[in-house]
């Protein structure tokens, strides 16, 4: 995935602006190239986990005719890896890109392709 550094620290800035709960949002990508993100709402409001709200889920699913789709959220205390129970819901994306927000030591970003198969991580590269 290729990320701007506008784009990388709007996710940052989401994060942190959330915290100490975990936030959420979406990305359109072309060609494995960060072309817009969208901020959600994280109506679980909570520090360990999150669900998208009903019109989050519609817009991203709406990005699907013309882009690639990539889901994200944070993880305000814990590394930039999915947990378990991100590794359980995610599975039911197993289309969409899986970024993870991590505000622990040096704020970071990493992402994931999430299936039954298993995980696997997705290199990023700042453009």
């Amino acid at each position: 995935m290729k990320i701007t550094r506008d784009h990388y620290e709007a996710l940052l800035a989401h994060a942190r602006e959330d915290a100490p709960n975990e936030c959420c949002g979406y990305m359109s990508l072309s060609d494995g190239v960060v072309r817009e993100v969208f901020r959600g709402e994280n109506t679980r409001k909570s520090p360990y986990g999150f669900e998208f709200s009903f019109e989050d889920t519609v817009a991203y699913t709406n990005l699907e005719e013309e882009f690639d789709v990539g889901l994200y959220h944070s993880h305000p205390r814990t590394e930039p890896a999915p947990s378990q129970q991100d590794r359980n819901v995610m599975q039911n994306w197993p289309g969409y890109l899986q970024v993870i927000v991590s505000l622990t030591h040096e704020p970071h970003v990493r992402a994931w392709w999430i299936t039954d198969r298993g995980v696997e991580e997705e290199p990023i590269e700042l453009a």
